[in-house]
């Protein structure tokens, strides 16, 4: 604390005129009796050394002291209660306050600073940046990061999760990315890298073993706890939040991941070379470029391979929601191949079947050739097919069904009609129609009905021609016959007699 020439003059005059106490001084100028002390021993003075009053704690230091020399890093929560156990009745904050005054520090460890040549390390660590939101899942976005040591270029992707899948597609966008592989990659101890480890002996994930195989380049797992081992990765991560993420706006992952790249590749890379000052990161990662080893003709295979069982409904449960497969499957294994765009379903080594992959959660994803297939199969399943037909394009149809239940009108007249309404005008049009039928206190398929052919005269249109389809044949297509064979031989006969 620095004080002006009058408060020390002040100081001063009451010691030395006053000779009042150095407390005394400090209470009545509002100070720290530690400034007094100060200018006191400026003048020339000795510093008073203030008799230490016992406390209740007192007592109870050298059991503490021993305790902690057995057992360095013992909390002073567990400590509180040994001593209370003993007698102790002060409070815990005070006793806390004097745990941390006699508990041991450790001595500062000194590091050196660790170079590297061109092309030979990279480091790989992942960082959370919170949650992203996607359909009905609340997802953890996981930031895969890969540093090359020597030019500090860096590889940036987002994943919704760490997992095996994650951490290979990671690697090799990487490689892909840098147009090159490093010689030797540097892990943290992640699951997805280390499976087990006893002091330098270490077990590495068997993905990994293969991946590197591919790619010839030599893993390797930092010291545990040993954060200086890959502190280039470190610092990149932090640098990512805040020079990247922070203020961030993205639609999607697949703009944030778009988003990402270009921030790598441009202000990122602009940034000056660590290693050679003259340089920037993009000048430096075009010299180190030529010193990477090249990459294989074949990228690694990296599409999810699940073990699944299809129960009694023809369903493959994976990432959290529901793919259909065909009907005869239901009570077998199968094999999930899924990559971030597809999942594909094999039965040994037949694809069953294929749909787009879904992030969300809860979701069923249906082929209708599937559905329609096992509906046919089943003949009493007609009229759940079509309630599950009006559920999925309309969130009206339920409260419409319950109020034509309750006023006791038949349910599956009431289902057969408002399918052959969405026949006759569309999914949009039965949607606004069954919503005004509702709000107009005249849930009916009556009413719906009214309300669709008044809005179809009010726009001058034709009434819809109904024409009956058997359920049984609505999923057939057929081929429209070429015949113009039979015009060209009719013609030709007529030209020949002519």
């Amino acid at each position: 604390m620095t004080i002006d020439k009058e408060i020390e003059a002040r100081i001063l005059r009451y010691h030395f005129v006053e000779k009042w106490r150095t407390g005394t001084i400090a209470t009545q100028l509002g100070i720290h009796h530690t400034v007094v002390d100060r200018v006191l021993s400026q003048a020339g003075l000795p510093k008073v050394e203030r008799t230490m009053r016992d406390s209740i704690f007192t007592p109870y230091i050298p059991f503490i002291l021993a305790t902690l020399e057995q057992y360095p890093t013992l909390t002073a929560a567990r400590l509180y209660d040994m001593a209370k156990q003993r007698g102790y009745l002060g409070c815990s904050s005070h006793f806390r306050h004097r745990i941390s005054e006699l508990r041991p520090r450790k001595q500062p460890e000194a590091y050196l600073r660790l170079k590297t040549l061109p092309g030979e390390q990279a480091q790989v660590d992942w960082g959370h940046f919170g949650h992203i939101q996607i359909g009905q899942a609340k997802r953890t976005l996981m930031a895969y990061v890969m540093v090359l040591s020597w030019s500090r270029q860096i590889f940036l992707r987002f994943y919704l999760n760490q997992q095996t899948a994650s951490f290979l597609r990671g690697q090799v966008a990487a490689f892909e990315a840098f147009n090159g592989v490093p010689k030797v990659c540097l892990f943290d101890n992640m699951k997805t890298a280390v499976l087990e480890r006893q002091g330098s002996a270490i077990r590495f994930h068997p993905e990994l073993l293969a991946l590197s195989s591919h790619y010839h380049f030599e893993p390797r797992a930092a010291a545990p706890a040993r954060g200086n081992e890959k502190g280039r990765v470190e610092r990149a991560i932090r640098y990512i939040r805040d020079n990247f993420f922070a203020g961030r706006h993205y639609t999607s992952l697949e703009d944030l991941n778009e988003q990402a790249y270009a921030w790598c590749m441009g202000s990122s890379a602009d940034r000056r070379c660590p290693e050679d000052p003259q340089l920037t990161v993009r000048e430096a990662f075009a010299q180190e470029q030529a010193f990477l080893l090249p990459l294989p003709d074949n990228p690694f295979d990296t599409r999810e391979q699940v073990v699944a069982r299809v129960q009694k409904t023809p369903y493959v449960r994976f990432d959290g929601n529901q793919y259909s497969v065909p009907h005869q499957h239901v009570q077998t294994a199968v094999t999930v191949s899924a990559c971030l765009n597809e999942v594909r379903i094999l039965s040994q080594s037949e694809v069953i079947a294929t749909h787009p992959r879904s992030f969300s959660q809860g979701e069923q994803i249906e082929n209708e050739i599937h559905i329609n297939a096992l509906w046919l199969a089943k003949t009493n399943a007609q009229q759940h097919r079509g309630q599950d037909r009006l559920c999925r394009l309309s969130c009206h149809v339920q409260p419409l069904l319950q109020q034509i239940i309750a006023r006791g009108h038949p349910i599956k007249g009431a289902v057969n009609r408002l399918n052959q309404l969405l026949d006759d005008y569309g999914a949009l049009a039965l949607h606004e129609a069954m919503g005004e039928a509702i709000e107009r206190q005249a849930p009916t398929v009556e009413g719906v009905e009214q309300i669709l052919t008044c809005r179809r005269e009010s726009r001058q249109q034709p009434p819809p021609i109904a024409v009956h389809v058997p359920d049984k044949v609505k999923h057939y297509q057929v081929k429209p016959t070429n015949l113009s064979v039979y015009d060209s031989l009719g013609y030709s006969q007529d030209d020949n007699h002519e």
